[in-house]
């Protein structure tokens, strides 16, 4: 008995220390992988930003190509930078020894990391990047403390001087007027090339694209689905009417 207890103490005891972590308020996203004009500026902003590190080695550039509408010729000179064919695995051309050396740890492959973090877990760490001078690249994230990751948009949304609002919805005070949290970012350190609201849209696209890796198949999944359930109701009303008969005799 007195096993069974001590047992019972060290399974529970991580699953509390878990529970009692701190956690961060997300943002929401919903995914809309029938947006093909969104999935293609996400698979763009992928290729370009995160690509020289991260990978998606469990994908193929043919079927991104053939699921986003993108020609594969025209996918191969904008979107392939590795020199790869369209059809081998969406792998980058840096080594996970060389990666380990810069950044502590080779950066993982992102072709799951939505079904593993969550729509909303990505779209809110990809905002909430901020200055802090303590860390050796010089930015930490509000998302994912103490992070290893540069930002790497900064060109685009610019550099928080402080914690950005994650999770903040903005409000309007009754008396005065004012929108409060109107803007993720109190202070500015530096400025992108991009307002807020195109940086929450380019996010949202890339954010698509990583949902739609990570679950290629959702769209035909669902549209056959829709069939299936159409099937499963026509086939029980005509099971019922054949049970009828069998056991109309026996009653």
């Amino acid at each position: 008995m007195r096993k069974l207890i001590v047992g019972l103490f060290i399974v529970i005891l991580p699953a509390l220390g878990l529970a009692a972590a701190p956690s961060v308020e997300l943002d929401t996203m919903e995914p809309d992988h029938t947006n093909k004009a969104s999935l293609q500026r996400g698979a763009a902003l992928f290729t370009n930003y995160c690509m020289g590190c991260h990978s998606m080695e469990y994908a193929r550039y043919k079927r991104v190509s053939d699921d986003l509408g993108i020609p594969p010729e025209l996918y191969e000179e904008n979107l392939i930078f590795t020199g790869a064919k369209i059809g081998e695995l969406m792998k980058n051309s840096m080594s996970k020894d060389m990666a380990a050396d810069w950044f502590g740890a080779p950066p993982p492959d992102l072709t799951l990391e939505s079904r593993l973090r969550g729509e909303d877990w990505i779209y809110s760490y990809l905002r909430g990047f901020y200055k802090d001078d303590n860390r050796p690249l010089g930015v930490n994230n509000v998302v994912f403390e103490n992070v290893g990751m540069p930002h790497v948009m900064a060109d685009l949304q610019g550099l928080c001087a402080v914690e950005p609002r994650i999770g903040e919805e903005a409000t309007v005070d009754p008396l005065s007027g004012d929108v409060r949290n109107a803007d993720i970012c109190p202070e500015w350190e530096s400025e992108g090339s991009m307002s807020p609201a195109e940086f929450n849209a380019a996010m949202y696209d890339l954010t698509n694209f990583m949902s739609y890796m990570g679950d290629p198949v959702k769209v035909e999944r669902e549209r056959l689905g829709m069939f299936v359930l159409i099937f499963v109701a026509i086939f029980f009303v005509f099971a019922y009417l054949l049970n009828r008969e069998y056991w109309k005799d026996v009653h």
